[in-house]
């Protein structure tokens, strides 16, 4: 046996985080993170279909695509573009998934420096997600739920963390292969 029992926290850092010292470059961040925020826009969809289509009966399958749409331009834009509202709600989806992946991927570093766990950022990031998000919509127009509700609250924060954790495991895998 060694006798030598005391390591140094920076000892221990080196050899348990060895990407946790170079911080990613730009390009490494936007590509990491639109990876992860359009995995998490798909998981996000699988969770809505799921739970908010098959479980809770709240909306038709096809509307899934097309209720960005009308959460941001109102309810009498979505139905009067037809179609249309199909695939500006799902540029809407993928857009603002991409841009929250390359923010996460743009703040983990420094989180991840100080020991944070990708996950752990996740489950706040998914708060912040919604409470913006669903701000801006508020602004933006008034076809929306009822945001004091309960239950759309605690549905609305499940849904984002189906969206930040996935996210946030991809970010941090791609860095830590970035670094090897």
């Amino acid at each position: 046996m060694d006798g030598n029992l005391s390591t140094s926290r920076s000892d221990l850092s080196r050899t348990a985080l060895p990407f946790a010292w170079t911080w990613p470059s730009r390009r490494a961040m936007i590509r990491a993170g639109a990876a992860g925020g359009l995995l998490g826009a798909v998981i996000i969809w699988i969770y809505e279909a799921l739970i908010w289509v098959g479980a809770q009966h709240l909306m038709p399958l096809a509307g899934i695509p097309r209720n960005a749409t009308g959460l941001v331009f109102g309810k009498a834009v979505q139905d009067s573009i037809g179609v249309w509202a199909y695939v500006v709600g799902t540029g809407i989806h993928f857009v603002f998934a991409i841009a929250w992946g390359v923010l996460f991927a743009a703040i983990w570093p420094y989180f991840r420096r100080r020991g944070i766990e990708a996950t752990l950022l996740a489950l706040f990031y998914a708060v912040l997600a919604w409470i913006v998000m669903h701000v801006a919509i508020m602004i933006a127009s008034d076809n929306h739920p009822n945001y004091s509700d309960p239950a759309v609250i605690i549905g609305g924060f499940m849904s984002h963390i189906f969206f930040t954790v996935p996210l946030a495991l991809t970010v941090k895998r791609r860095f830590e292969r970035e670094a090897q």
